[in-house]
């Protein structure tokens, strides 16, 4: 049974055998933990130390409502956040802030200005801050230097760079859309102005044949097509009278003698009577359509007035002849001689008012021709408003594009320039520093306390080392089951090993140098790391 379990012990893990190496080499294993832990502590003490300094800044929204003042920019925040992270990371930007705070003064020998610029740009961190709705409500900018006020004062310039740039940059842009829809705004006022100036033009070439004189043309129209049917008829009456007269004048002319006098008064009135009949027929139709005052029906009373009067001449001369027909030859004389000078002035009558009606007959004529060029100019501007309405529309059209395209930009302009008085009165959405750059403390980098557990790691890799290298090079046998596989006869017996005092004490003082070399690195490790994380 004890062979059997020795042989699982020797085929499993043997802890006796592991026991035993720790016992005889725990020294170098310890030393080694020291050393390897000492190192890497050491080299954190001696590593040039970087702190960093940090702000936060925080976006904040346009003060007045969008509902009253749209902005005019761009509302990406983060595409605007990595416009102004590159201006102030660009090389002008950066050389000016290593120029003013003397930055990397013992490098300056070794390091050219391109070299400065790579090494602050990795020296900067931004850090964006986002809300539960994924949008960016703050950022972080910091900066780490070696010397904790220069990374201080660099920390307040940058955060000055992005505060003062995000307003340059949100008056910049407003200024530009501003400019740009005052430039449109101009080019749209010159555009409207043409076309009303088209329209101008078009309605002052075609002033009479506008669609809105459509109305005004019809009334005329009628009024002068009534007025044309008004000269025609009085056109007519005239020339009936005209004919009238001429035949009344011809009968006197015939007159030869006392007789044909007589005879011609009385075979004068009934003509006369029919005349002052149609007259007075032609007056009373006149009369129902126009007043008192118009000339025709003034110029018709005129004509029947002196037909009146002439028939009551034929009268009084016919009354004057029928005494001398029924006296006798004495009497026929002084009769004849009264007879003729009435008869001569009823022929001068006639032939007067035989002038006045040709001069009316003319004058008709000519206000018939004129009535009718008016009415064949009327008639064409009518035929021409169709074209013209179609002219005018087409006309229109681009007038009305131009006008809402001017009240539009007019509207932007305007909206624009509310926006651009709120962005130079930083009315808009601006940077706010919450906590300012702070002095730091401890350095970011190195972090002691973790060299510290990263020494003890080390330490412990290079016991590991140290034993098995130990172990390796010493042939010695210190298991008796090593030396029974070294026999090639089975063991009959064992002799026991025989301690004597100076053995013992051998044995007591190698334990207590033990105890002590433990204690003491213990004891270092735990105090190195007490160190750094008070100092650190």
């Amino acid at each position: 049974m004890a062979e059997e379990f020795e042989d699982k012990v020797v085929a499993g893990f043997d802890v006796r055998h592991y026991v035993g190496v720790f016992r005889r080499r725990h020294l170098p294993f310890l030393l080694a933990l020291f050393v390897g832990w000492a190192m890497v502590w050491g080299a954190s003490w001696v590593l040039p130390a970087r702190y960093r300094s940090g702000t936060l800044i925080l976006v904040e929204q346009p003060t007045m409502p969008k509902d009253y003042v749209t902005p005019n920019i761009n509302d990406d925040l983060q595409e605007r956040l990595q416009s102004i992270t590159q201006q102030i990371l660009s090389r002008t930007r950066l050389l000016n802030i290593i120029a003013q705070l003397n930055l990397y003064a013992n490098e300056r020998a070794r390091l050219t200005p391109d070299d400065k610029v790579e090494l602050m740009r990795k020296a900067i961190e931004i850090e964006l801050v986002r809300d539960p709705q994924n949008r960016i409500s703050a950022f972080n900018v910091s900066y780490s230097a070696r010397d904790p006020r220069v990374a201080q004062q660099v920390t307040s310039q940058i955060t000055d760079l992005f505060i003062n740039e995000n307003l340059e940059v949100r008056q910049r842009q407003s200024e530009d859309t501003t400019r740009f829809l005052a430039d449109q705004l101009e080019e749209a006022r010159k555009s409207l102005a043409e076309q009303e100036e088209k329209i101008r033009q078009f309605k002052a070439q075609h002033v009479a044949e506008m669609p809105a004189q459509l109305a005004t043309n019809l009334q005329i129209l009628s009024g002068l097509q009534a007025q044309l049917q008004n000269e025609e008829d009085a056109l007519n009456a005239a020339r009936q009278q005209h004919v009238y007269l001429q035949t009344l004048a011809d009968q006197y002319r015939a007159m030869q003698g006392p007789t044909g006098a007589a005879d011609n008064s009385s075979a004068g009135l009934p003509a006369l009577d029919q005349e002052l009949d149609r007259l007075k027929t032609q007056l009373a139709d006149l009369s129902s359509r126009y007043t008192e005052r118009h000339p025709d029906v003034r110029k018709l009373k005129e004509q029947i007035a002196k037909d009146e009067k002439i028939r009551d001449q034929l009268l009084a001369s016919r009354e004057t002849t029928s005494p001398a027909a029924n006296g006798g030859s004495n009497s026929l004389a002084p009769v004849s001689q009264n007879v003729e000078p009435t008869q001569e002035s009823l022929l001068a009558q006639i032939r007067s008012q035989l002038q006045s009606n040709q001069v009316e007959i003319t004058n008709r004529e000519h206000s018939i021709a004129t009535l009718k060029g008016k009415v064949e100019e009327y008639q064409a501007r009518l035929n021409q408003e169709p074209i013209r309405e179609q002219q005018l529309a087409d006309l229109t059209r681009g007038y009305d594009q131009s006008k809402a395209n001017y009240d539009e930009l007019l509207k932007k302009k305007n909206e624009s320039e509310m926006a651009t008085n709120m962005e130079l009165l930083q009315q808009g959405g601006r940077f706010r520093v919450v906590d300012p750059p702070g002095f730091p403390q401890k350095p970011e980098f190195p972090n002691r306390l973790m060299f510290c557990g990263l020494g003890l790691g080390a330490g412990l890799l290079l016991g590991v080392v140290t034993v098995l290298a130990f172990e390796g090079l010493d042939h010695r046998v210190y298991d008796e089951r090593e030396l029974k596989d070294l026999l090639p006869i089975p063991v009959m017996a064992e002799i026991p090993e025989v301690i004597g005092p100076l053995d013992e004490k051998r044995q007591r003082q190698r334990l207590w140098l033990s105890w002590a070399t433990t204690g003491l690195v213990v004891c270092s490790i735990l105090a190195g790391s007490a160190f750094s994380y008070l100092r650190g």
